[in-house]
């Protein structure tokens, strides 16, 4: 019999596939704001990052996060979002 089925998504940054619960979901609400999801079931449009700094470094910067969002970061947003980064692990590649 086969296992479990795990949902599979994307990290933003290096493009890696995962199951879903070894990444940080980010989540635009309602009302356009972004926030980190740590449940992964607040309502609202999401997009997945390793907890890597590499990997958010790389979302962040390239404009990738904002696009997968389909919403331009603000400011408030975006400084929130880089001090979540900065207390992460400084490893150079997803977490396997």
């Amino acid at each position: 019999m086969a296992g479990k089925h795990i949902p599979q998504r994307t990290c933003v940054g290096c493009r890696q596939v995962q199951g879903k619960r070894q990444l940080v979901r980010v989540v635009r609400t309602a009302d356009g704001h972004i926030r980190i999801d740590p449940t992964g079931k607040q309502a609202g449009r999401g997009a997945y990052v390793h907890a890597q700094a590499a990997c958010w470094q790389a979302a962040l910067s390239g404009g990738r996060l904002a696009h997968a969002l389909k919403a331009t970061l603000e400011e408030k947003d975006r400084a929130e979002l880089l001090a979540y980064a900065a207390a992460l692990p400084k490893d150079n590649g997803p977490a396997a």
